[in-house]
């Protein structure tokens, strides 16, 4: 018997301030690359904070973005077998811009092990390069000798 279902959960964290509280610009993404089925339910919990949760026939996701701390948990779960959840969070990813992510992946409901224990992968992985290093590296080198 194969798995019955993936989940993938992203912390992103320091993300693009610009596009943290721009909601309807999130949803539309999220429409963009999900489809018309998903219907999405947003909430405004304060000032700093949202939610947006859509669930459709094979799964659902749920974002929970924190402006005030430049982080976002999402919750991307599925049940289909043509469905990647990677592509997903790639998108998210070139949308939020973070310097660095954590992804945990999850095998649902495989009950050819004889462990029931939860096998976890998690990757943390930083995405931006030091800014500027090029030119520090320059100015070392240049530096006149006393």
């Amino acid at each position: 018997m194969k798995i019955l279902s993936r989940q993938l959960t992203l912390d992103l964290y320091n993300c693009s301030v610009n596009k943290l509280s721009e909601l309807d610009e999130i949803k539309k993404i999220l429409q963009e690359t999900l489809g018309e089925e998903p219907k999405l339910l947003s909430a405004k919990l304060d000032g700093e904070r949202f939610s947006v949760i859509g669930a459709f026939m094979e799964g659902h996701i749920a974002l929970h973005v924190y402006c005030d701390l430049r982080y976002v948990a999402a919750d991307i779960f599925t049940c289909a077998e043509n469905l990647e959840p990677e592509e997903l969070a790639g998108v998210l990813r070139k949308f939020f811009k973070p310097d660095k992510m954590k992804s945990t992946f999850l095998n649902r409901g495989d009950f050819n092990k004889a462990e029931l224990k939860p096998k976890i992968k998690t990757r943390v992985a930083p995405l931006r390069k030091v800014r500027n290093a090029g030119e520090k590296v320059v100015r070392k080198l240049i530096k006149p000798n006393p």
